[in-house]
Parts: C-alpha cells; sequence; structure tokens
C-alpha cells in the first residue's frame, strides 16, 4: 500500500501546489522530477519558482539563463562569472558595456547545491507483513464485500474504463453458454424428485443482536477539561493567584482596583513565580511535555477532581527573614543595601497569600514597618547628600527621630541627630534628643554621652531655627520631607500609607513606588478569608 509521500505527491499533484510538489522531490531525492518541476515553471512563466528550482538543482546556467531572460543582467553576469562560465559572462559583459559589474577580488568561490537526502527514495519501514487466518479465511466470504466498496470509490482515484470483453457478453455473442452458477442451480432443483422433501413449520430462529453496535465505532476524543490555570483564577480575587496562573493582565488590574497601583516596572521579576507554580514531566522522547500544575496542601488523601489554590514561590514566612536581613544591614549602616532590601519586601507583598485573618493582620502590620524604615532611610540618605545646608541636615536627621523604628534603631537615630545639632549649637533640641535617647534604655556609652550632653545644653537656647517642632504632633510628607502638623490637610497612599501634602496627589508614591497618591481603591486583598 501507498503511504507518506507517495500520498502527499499525489495530493499535490491534484491541487497543482508545484512550490510543496517540488519541495517533496527534492527532500526525497527525486531531482530528475525537480528538473521537470523546473520546466513547468518555465512553461507557467513562473520565474521565481523557476529560479528556485535551478537554485535546488545547482544549476548555475540555468540560473543565469533565467536572469538573462528576466532582463536582470547585471546579476546574471555576475551568476555567470562567478561560476566560471566565461562564454556567457563574456556575451553578457558586451551587451553590458561600461555598466559590467565588479566582482570582488580574493574570496573563494564555491558553487551552491543543495545536500543530498540520506533516506532512502521508497517508503519505509520495508516490513513484511504475514496475513493471519483470519485474513486469509476472509477471502472467500469477504470478497463480495470488498468488490462493493472497490465499486464505490470514486472517479477522484483517477481509475478508467478498460477495453475487456466480460464473459457474459462472449457468451451472448456465441460462446459455449455453460454457466457454472446456472448448472447448479438446475441440480438442485432436480433432487427433490423421489426423497419426498417436505417443507417443516420451524419458528424463526432468534438472532441476538449484536452487542457491539450498541457501540459506536467510531473513536471520539474526551471532552477537554478546564485548564487549572482558569480554575485558579475563576473564583479568586487575589492578585497573587492570577499571576500565579500567568494572567498578569488580571492581576494588574486587580492590583490598581484594590491599592491603586499604576507602575507595575518593580513587579516584573516578581511576576516570575507563575513559573514556579508548574512542573514540566516528559513522558516518552516523542511526546509533548506534560505540565502539572504545584497545587497548595495538595496531598494523596485529597478529594480527587477538586483543584486546591496555587502554591505560591514567596510567602509571608520569606517576608519575615527578608526583613531581619533589612534590620542587620541597617544596624551596620549600610542604608542603600537596607533601604533596597525593604523595597524588595514592600514590593512582594501584594503578591503574597495568607491563609488567617490573624495573617492579614500582620501583613498590614508588615507594610506600616517597612513603610516608616523606607521614609527614615530615604530622609537619611538625603541628608548625606546634602554637605552645604546644615539647617536642612539637622531638620531631616530630627524627621527620621519621628519614624515608628526598632529601639536598637531609635538610639542609633537619636544618638545621630543629638550630635549633630549639638555641633551646630541648637542646644535645646539636642537636649530632646538627649532626653529621648535616655527614655530608650541606651548602652552604657550612650547613656553617658547623652547626660553629657543635657548637662551642657541645660537652659541654652537654638542658635539655629529649625522647622521642626518636637512638642506639636506631626508625619513627614513622603516626597517633599516636610512636617505635616496635626490639623493641617494631608493625603496618603493607597497601599503603604505614606502621608503626603494635599499637592502630590496623583502623583506616584515616592515611599513604595507602585500606587498613585490619593487613587480610590478598595483596599488589599491577601486571603481568601477577606
Amino acid at each position: 500500500y501507498r503511504i507518506r509521500h507517495e500520498i502527499v505527491e499525489y495530493a499535490y499533484q491534484r491541487t497543482k501546489n508545484f512550490e510543496r510538489l517540488t519541495f517533496l522531490y527534492l527532500i526525497t531525492g527525486y531531482m530528475d522530477k525537480v528538473g521537470f518541476m523546473c520546466k513547468i515553471a518555465g512553461q507557467n512563466n513562473n520565474l521565481m519558482g523557476q529560479f528556485h528550482n535551478a537554485l535546488y538543482l545547482g544549476d548555475a546556467r540555468k540560473r543565469a539563463e533565467i536572469l538573462e531572460n528576466a532582463g536582470q543582467l547585471p546579476l546574471a553576469y555576475v551568476t555567470a562569472a562567478t561560476h566560471g562560465l566565461t562564454e556567457i559572462a563574456e556575451r553578457l559583459a558586451a551587451e553590458l558595456g561600461e555598466n559590467v559589474p565588479s566582482l570582488p577580488e580574493g574570496k573563494t568561490r564555491s558553487l551552491l547545491i543543495p545536500p543530498a537526502p540520506l533516506i532512502s527514495s521508497v517508503d519505509w519501514p520495508l516490513l513484511r507483513v504475514m496475513r493471519g487466518i483470519f485474513e486469509g479465511g476472509l477471502d472467500a466470504t469477504g470478497r463480495a464485500e470488498v468488490e462493493e466498496d472497490d465499486e464505490a470509490a470514486g472517479a477522484d482515484w483517477g481509475d478508467e474504463d478498460l477495453d475487456i470483453v466480460d464473459a457474459s457478453d462472449a457468451v451472448a455473442n456465441g460462446g459455449d453458454g455453460f454457466d457454472p452458477e446456472e448448472g447448479e442451480a438446475n441440480e438442485v432443483d432436480g433432487e427433490e424428485g423421489g426423497w419426498d422433501l417436505e417443507d417443516l413449520e420451524l419458528p424463526e430462529p432468534e438472532t441476538p443482536k449484536a452487542a457491539g453496535n450498541a457501540r459506536s465505532t467510531v473513536f471520539v476524543a474526551p471532552t477537554p477539561g478546564m485548564p487549572v490555570s482558569q480554575i485558579w483564577t475563576q473564583k479568586s480575587s487575589l492578585a497573587g493567584e492570577h499571576a500565579a496562573a500567568g494572567n498578569f493582565d488580571t492581576a494588574m488590574r486587580l492590583l490598581s482596583r484594590q491599592v491603586g497601583h499604576k507602575n507595575f516596572v518593580p513587579l516584573k521579576p516578581i511576576f516570575s513565580i507563575s513559573k514556579g507554580q508548574s512542573f514540566n514531566l516528559r513522558a516518552l522522547a516523542t511526546a509533548p511535555v506534560i505540565s502539572i500544575a504545584v497545587e497548595k496542601g495538595w496531598s494523596e488523601s485529597s478529594i480527587p477532581n477538586v483543584r486546591g489554590p496555587p502554591s505560591l514561590v514567596f510567602t509571608f514566612s520569606q517576608m519575615e527573614d527578608r526583613l531581619k536581613a533589612a534590620y542587620k544591614a541597617t544596624t551596620e549602616g549600610k542604608f542603600p543595601e537596607a533601604l533596597r532590601q525593604f523595597l524588595n519586601i514592600l514590593h512582594t507583598i501584594p503578591l503574597i497569600v495568607v491563609d488567617s485573618r490573624r495573617e492579614v493582620d500582620e501583613v498590614k502590620e508588615l507594610i506600616e514597618i517597612v513603610r516608616e524604615y523606607v521614609l527614615g532611610l530615604r530622609m537619611e540618605l538625603k541628608r548625606k547628600e546634602l554637605k552645604d545646608n546644615v539647617n536642612r541636615q539637622q531638620e531631616l536627621a530630627a524627621y527620621f527621630t519621628n519614624c515608628k523604628l526598632q529601639r536598637v534603631h531609635m538610639r542609633l537615630v537619636l544618638s545621630n541627630a543629638m550630635a549633630l545639632c549639638y555641633k551646630q549649637k541648637n542646644f535645646a533640641t539636642a537636649e530632646h534628643f538627649a532626653r529621648l535617647l535616655l527614655e530608650n534604655s541606651p548602652n552604657e556609652v550612650q547613656a553617658k554621652k547623652a547626660r553629657q550632653v543635657q548637662q551642657q545644653c541645660n537652659g541654652k537656647q537654638d542658635s539655629h531655627e529649625l522647622n521642626y517642632d518636637y512638642r506639636n504632633p506631626f508625619v513627614v510628607c513622603g516626597s517633599t520631607y516636610v512636617p505635616i502638623y496635626r490639623g493641617q490637610k494631608d493625603i496618603s497612599c493607597a497601599y503603604c500609607g505614606s502621608r503626603f501634602v494635599p499637592n502630590i496627589e496623583g502623583q506616584l508614591c515616592t515611599i513604595c513606588e507602585l500606587a498613585v497618591v490619593g487613587a480610590d481603591a478598595s483596599g488589599l486583598l491577601c486571603s481568601p478569608t477577606q
């Protein structure tokens, strides 16, 4: 039987798809047929197809001839000269005159010929098929059915009538007149003469219905189920689960609606969590890779056909570990590194998912902690840049003491602000910081220095006026780094809660770098319990 490329060849011939037919001849090694297709392309005035076929054949002379007939004399000359066709090149050079193109010197020339196919020109595998006993037994009984199937074949298969005389026509036109079937029928009819064969009134045999008729013989593929990623996002309003399913668009829409996110560039590396929600399983070398979703809390006792939520890469416990690392960098005075780590926590929190209301409160508390440190570290880095503006340095150091920090860090901040104000002879403010330092359980060195400052500054006034009133409660604007005292109007970030002066409304939050200041948002959802 004919399979593979012979059927493909026949299909391309019937549909007159000459380009694919030529390529089929090329990959199967029928180069003589490729040459024949080149002639057909020339008869159809298909110059491009004719040129392609000449390339397949590696026929430089034919290519030069095609280019010349197409009016591309310079290209025809270059082709002929490159491949050593001197006669054609000289004739074309005479026609071109002064417009003969120059050829680069010193380059090795080679004839471009497609590699010869390594497969056989016939179909494979060439295995001898042995006919079993059942196929042989069907020859006598099933021949009529096979003949009926052959008669029902359509005319497109190319079978034509042959001028062969039928045996029945030969009898009608003077043959021997013997019909084997008719002779057998006569013999059967004559057997009944003296045998007294009578018909018996027997009931019709009950023929059992074939059980196979109730079952369709056509294979019906099972209906594909819903993708796991779609199941994860169908009833979820958590941005982390949408990002884990690879639906970044819906995840960003949820964050925009919940916390007013506008800048998603910092979240781009965090969106890679979708790559960790599935693993690829290779069953066979010839089969496609099977992608298996990783579900949260899966076990062998899980209910079948019930999908759990995705197992996220980032967890709340990881945020606690990162917070400890950021605390350590702050203690060591590595402020740029500490700021980077705090921002990384602030950028990851929108895509984590927790299980209980208690953990939801812990997430909100973590956002507040990180926000205070980011604000304070930004002011400290800004202060180090201002070498000439002494008053502004004192103000930023004083504002840093207003942030809610860990006690170990608060002692360092108060000690720094106290020393800076004392050097600039702002004794009243320095005495205030010394008193706060003593209230935060300092070590011996810090306590000794604070008491000395108190003694030196007792009853003295500030030499410079600062925009800082420690008697009036205030918050610091996250953009302008100025105090917003109680009673003054302010506006906040919907995500991190940073406070800003009113004219910052509509701008990107400079603390979290994600949300819009003053955006109308519903609040972050990070748990199915919300």
